[in-house]
């Protein structure tokens, strides 16, 4: 008698091989049976026309605040993931002085975009090491499975006070300390360690993240202590200037330890071949045993701009700050007005950055987003084709646009992935032997960007909807998402269906499975906004043997744990 019983249903089961038919068995919280007839069990799913895959594994999230109120971790378990990996992109809140929380905060809300409102309210501080972080989170009760990385910026202001906050240079004895302190963090069970060096990311006062700067001596130093465990992987978020230099140490470094380098690889606008040369240097390191492993997205990076986004076009014209305060509804019908409406657009605004200047006025690449949500649109798309065609300032369009569905409508701007309006790099860097997926940034960029959607974004429109000749194998996009990411990290228990695996599953409508667009919701504490994104056609996800959500709600079952380190 098993303990639960899939029937019917067509199995895709993460190793990459053709999908068949078959029952799925559970006995506590591991698979018993994969395919073929099981015998009785005392509950039963029927799964007649619906694909059983096993749960997504989101390597590239940024929970690490919203793991200690939010046990369902949304949006991402809305999309049928079940294990997520966070301390990404060196932010994180441990180690922590007990004076350092609200600029661990700060941190994370510049780098991050999530409201510091809400995690000064939300977030518990039961902790000042990294171990103690890991023991409290793995108090909480939580429906997923969640594994956390020790984040450089953290590791450099504890150990260096306001020396590392700046990012001034390290002593040796610095470096000894962080390293040791990373040491600390993964014998704990740190899944790894993770930096920034790109100049995008900077704290809410301005300030780069601590490490932007760090010396070839201060990475290797810490990413050393990764091969002397044998277990880590080193996750980095980096403008690669300049590049042959940064690519020669992150090389040397998986070279010398062995473990997994991962670094974000998108296209750009100005450099928009880059992540060909990326791809190739992967490649070379491949065949020299080096696991440099390029992290790549399924769509463009698009910025998301609308009345309640933390950006729009008008965000910084002076006469639409003198009412920016105001209620939505309030903004909207002042906005409609002709006086209104006269005094903003009769004002031009001179941007005090060029990146701001770029999207703010690169009308070229903006677009309405629509329902349902099209993240490839063609240049006749664009608001300045729209606004050639009727004769009309980008402007005037853009602020008509915003008004739609009372102030809630949603503009797109694909600032990376999307430099020739060609969705070929995108589709070579998924599908690239050395690439992994990632960059969801499930919990991140709140007002800006919502891309924890991806994995149905990617059965969806890569799997299902694409022109034939197009599309990618079904098999082959399971697997990306499951086992691949999964052992990436070596959480070798789950990402497959097989006897003795963890039972993580997903029951998937594929006929019926869809992403709805992105809408602003004040849900975290404090009530602060965040950008989410629901999906319809999961009729069920379960995590360890118990189903955590039926059609997208949660059933009350918490039986998801804390990763500590890799998992046999």
């Amino acid at each position: 008698m098993h303990d639960l019983v899939i029937r019917g249903g067509t199995i895709v089961d993460g190793s990459g091989e053709e999908r068949r038919a078959g029952d799925v068995a559970i006995d506590g919280d591991r698979l018993s049976q994969v395919g073929g007839r099981a015998g009785p069990a005392r509950r039963e799913l029927d799964a007649d026309g619906l694909l059983v895959a096993p749960g997504w594994v989101d390597i590239h999230t940024h929970y690490d605040g919203q793991v200690t109120w939010d046990p369902y971790l949304t949006p991402s378990s809305w999309h049928g993931v079940t294990s997520v990996v966070m301390g990404n992109c060196g932010v994180g809140f441990a180690p922590a002085d007990p004076d350092k929380h609200d600029w661990l905060i700060g941190l994370m809300e510049g780098v991050e975009d999530i409201p510091g409102t809400a995690l000064a309210e939300g977030i518990r501080w039961e902790w000042e090491s990294f171990p103690e972080y890991l023991d409290a989170l793995e108090r909480m009760p939580r429906a997923l499975d969640v594994g956390a990385q020790v984040p450089h910026g953290a590791v450099r202001a504890y150990v260096m006070g306001e020396r590392g906050a700046k990012n001034e240079p390290p002593t040796a004895d610095d470096i000894e300390r962080m390293a040791g302190i990373v040491r600390e963090g993964i014998e704990a069970g740190a899944l790894g360690f993770t930096t920034s060096r790109t100049l995008l990311h900077r704290a809410i006062d301005g300030e780069p993240v601590p490490g932007t700067f760090a010396s070839e001596d201060e990475v290797l130093g810490i990413g050393r202590v990764l091969g002397e465990l044998g277990k880590g992987v080193f996750e980095m978020a980096s403008d690669l200037a300049p590049e042959s230099r940064e690519l020669a140490w992150v090389h040397q470094l998986a070279r010398e330890t062995g473990r997994p380098v991962t670094f974000a690889c998108l296209q750009n606008d100005v450099d928009p071949d880059q992540w060909r040369r990326l791809l190739d240097s992967a490649e070379e390191a491949a065949a020299v045993g080096a696991p440099v492993v390029p992290q790549v997205a399924v769509r463009p990076t698009g910025i998301l701009m609308g009345l309640e986004s933390t950006a729009h076009p008008f965000k910084q014209n002076r006469a639409y700050m003198e009412i920016a305060d105001k209620p939505l509804a309030e903004r909207v019908a002042l906005m409609k007005s002709a006086e209104w409406r006269e005094r903003i657009l009769g004002q031009r605004i001179d941007f005090s950055d060029p990146l701001s200047a770029f999207v703010m006025s690169s009308f070229h690449k903006l677009f309405p987003l629509g329902d349902p949500p099209d993240y490839e649109p063609t240049p006749d798309k664009s608001v300045r084709a729209i606004a050639e065609r009727e004769g009309r300032d980008p402007l005037e369009v853009v602020y008509d646009m915003l008004l739609r569905h009372e102030g809630r409508e949603l503009l797109y701007f694909p600032i990376l992935n999307y430099a020739g309006f060609d969705f070929e790099p995108i589709h070579e860097m998924v599908t690239h032997p050395q690439s992994v997926l990632g960059l969801s940034d499930g919990g991140a960029h709140c007002g800006l960007i919502c891309d924890a959607s991806a994995p149905t974004y990617l059965l969806t429109h890569w799997v299902r909807d694409r022109r034939r000749g197009e599309r990618l194998e079904l098999e082959w996009a399971v697997r990306a998402q499951t086992r691949r990411t999964a052992e990436l990290y070596g959480l070798e228990d789950r990402g497959l269906l097989a006897p003795g695996m963890k039972a993580d599953l997903n029951l998937i409508d594929f006929d019926a499975l869809s992403v709805a667009p992105p809408e602003m919701i004040y849900d975290l504490p404090s009530d602060a906004p965040r950008l989410v994104q629901r999906a319809d056609g999961y009729r069920a996800t379960l995590k360890s043997g118990e189903v955590i959500l039926e059609d997208g709600e949660p059933t009350g079952a918490l039986p998801g744990k804390l990763l500590r380190g890799p998992q046999a």
